[in-house]
This record gives C-alpha cells, sequence and structure tokens, in this order.
C-alpha cells in the first residue's frame, strides 16, 4: 500500500505535507525536488493516496477502502503517472525515441483530463516523472492548469534539477525538497532484498544514499563495474599509461545502454550510451574528490584537482554531443598528462 508510515526518512518533507493536508491547505502545485531514488515519487503515491482516500486516518491514508487498493493495484482512473515515454502513444510514425519530454504527451495526458470531472469524486492527483525534461511547450502548456485548477486537482512534478523548470512553474508550485538517505540505511534495504553485505556496502557509498540508483545499479552490472573502473584510476595515479581506459569507458557504457535497451527496446541506444557513460564518469570524478580529501601533498592536490577538472569539462562536452570518441581521448590525455611523467 502507499502510505507516509512507509516512507524511508523523509521526515521533514513527509510533515509538511500531512500538516498543509490537515490544514486544508495543500497546494495544487507541487515540485517534489532531490536525488533520484530517495522516495520522490514514492511520497507522491502516498500523497496521492491520502488525497484520494475514502477514510484517511491521522493524515495519512487508511490502505483499506476501494480507492487505496485501486492505487495500489496501479490503475486507479483519478491518479495518473505521466512520464516521457508516453510520448510513442501519440506518434503517428512510430518512430519517436522519446528523449524529450513534449506538449503532444502533457496535453492530452495533463490538460486533457485535468479540466474533466473525476471518476470517483475525490479529486485528481497527477504526477509527472523527470520534470525537468519538459520542453519549454509542454511547460508552458500545464500553465492554465497550474494558474486555474480544477477543484481537488493535484499536481506533482518530480525531479533532481528544478532550476531547469521554467520560473512560470516554479512561481505557481511549492518546493518541497528531498534529502538522500544514510549511506547506512541504504546498506540495510539492500540486505533486507537479499543483497550481499560487501555489494550492499559499494552501492550504498556509490549512489550516496539514494537507495532506487543503489537497486538499479546493481542490477545493471554497474556496481561490479565501478570497483574496476577505480582500480584503473588508481593505477593512473601511481603513472600508468591511460591509454586503455577510453576503450574501457565506451565499452562499459555499451553495456549499460544495453541494460537500459532491455527495459525499453525502443529507446534509443545512442543516447543510453551517453548517459552511461555519463555515470562513470560521476563515479571516476567522486574517486578524484575522495583522492582530494586524503591527501595533503600540495602535488597531489593539484593533481587531482586537475583530474577533476577534466572529467567536468568531458560531462559537459557530453551534454553538448560532442563526438564521444574525441571526448575520451581528450580525458585520457588530461588524465595522463596529470599523473603520467
Amino acid at each position: 500500500m502507499n502510505r507516509f508510515a512507509d516512507i524511508l526518512d523523509q521526515t521533514a518533507a513527509v510533515k509538511w505535507l500531512q500538516s498543509a493536508y490537515a490544514a486544508d491547505r495543500l497546494p495544487h502545485g507541487l515540485i517534489f525536488a532531490g536525488p533520484a531514488g530517495v522516495g520522490k515519487g514514492t511520497t507522491a503515491a502516498a500523497l496521492g493516496a491520502l488525497v484520494l482516500c475514502e477514510n484517511p486516518k491521522n493524515n495519512d491514508s487508511c490502505g483499506k477502502c476501494d480507492s487505496c487498493r485501486v492505487l495500489a493495484a496501479g490503475n486507479h482512473p483519478d491518479y495518473r503517472v505521466i512520464f516521457k515515454e508516453l510520448i510513442r502513444s501519440y506518434d503517428k510514425t512510430g518512430e519517436s525515441k522519446a528523449v524529450e519530454f513534449s506538449i503532444d504527451v502533457i496535453r492530452p495526458e495533463l490538460v486533457e483530463r485535468a479540466g474533466r470531472s473525476s471518476v470517483l469524486g475525490r479529486g485528481k492527483v497527477f504526477v509527472i516523472e523527470r520534470a525537468e525534461l519538459m520542453t519549454i511547450g509542454a511547460q508552458n502548456a500545464m500553465l492554465k492548469v497550474l494558474e486555474e485548477p480544477a477543484e481537488k486537482t493535484v499536481i506533482i512534478l518530480l525531479t533532481d534539477q528544478p532550476a531547469l523548470l521554467l520560473p512560470t512553474i516554479r512561481s505557481r508550485c511549492q518546493l518541497v525538497r528531498f534529502a538522500p538517505l544514510p549511506e547506512e540505511m541504504v546498506r540495510k534495504e539492500l540486505e533486507k532484498r537479499g543483497i550481499d553485505k560487501r555489494t550492499a556496502v559499494s552501492a550504498a557509498t556509490l549512489t550516496e544514499g539514494s537507495l532506487g540508483l543503489a537497486l538499479q545499479w546493481i542490477q545493471d552490472g554497474v556496481v561490479t563495474l565501478a570497483a574496476e573502473l577505480n582500480g584503473k584510476l588508481d593505477a593512473v595515479v601511481k603513472g600508468a599509461p591511460a591509454t586503455g581506459l577510453a576503450d574501457w569507458l565506451r565499452k562499459a557504457a555499451d553495456a549499460y545502454a544495453e541494460q537500459q535497451l532491455k527495459r525499453d527496446e525502443l529507446a534509443s541506444k545512442a543516447q543510453a550510451a551517453r548517459d552511461g557513460l555519463a555515470v562513470y564518469l560521476r563515479i571516476a570524478a567522486e574517486h578524484f574528490r575522495k583522492l582530494l580529501e586524503s591527501r595533503e601533498n600540495p602535488d597531489e592536490l593539484e593533481r587531482a584537482a586537475t583530474a577533476i577538472d577534466a572529467i567536468t569539462r568531458a560531462e559537459q562536452y557530453l551534454d553538448s554531443y560532442v563526438n564521444t570518441p574525441l571526448v575520451l581521448q581528450q580525458l585520457t590525455l588530461a588524465l595522463e598528462g596529470a599523473f603520467v611523467s
């Protein structure tokens, strides 16, 4: 069931939402902002269950009424989760890779539905996943709904990058922040799910308090490959050539892409590979940040800082769709220049 009582370690966010509900001052528009995998989606479901519940108790859903049971089953007529891949349902060519979240999804899935009466008569709840991927047109299309919402309509935007939302969207919504989970809590939750302790510790550390991301990275093999990557980076730090690093990163990114395509065979393989490369660059940057924290020698500190700068540039190039082999070549040269004499 979807209940606030089951949310992990998001006390401030949950308390604020329950207080707003109890005072009958729950905003029509909400932005749940925080890292991926820390409970934004589950909290949105819990809030939706409360808003639509027939017999709420102690500012939480009862978990037993027809509305709660239907929502838990995933087919509540008045609870709608909107995600960018829905664009394929409206793409007549059948060629969409759903990289962006377009107006073709927002208009029929939110704007038109928000204007209709609720099926069960207790209101409507819309949840937009990865809201930062909405195009400008998509965001503009929902402004009127946010300004003049139908009675008992709640719209929740989930994002880890609220700054990418238009100011006009942010000004019409209440921001609710979500914090990373304690690493020890993530480890324990992973072990409860049958993950061995060593893997659980590694996943919790790598994902910096994101249970959802930890579960995904274990499943996708990222945790295992991260240990391999860190070993290669340590070798470079000790003076070994970085010539094989670019090829390793490319293969790791391709493996990541294959896992994403298993979940969504219509996804863009090229974009999934870029996403995978971004994951491993993030892991590499964090490895050098920890190195920076553990060293005192000025030369070593400068080398670690140079490596972080090189990775940051590589990430920026990827975001700008610069040729991937060129990005990796420049990164390799920069790392060798920093550590290999």
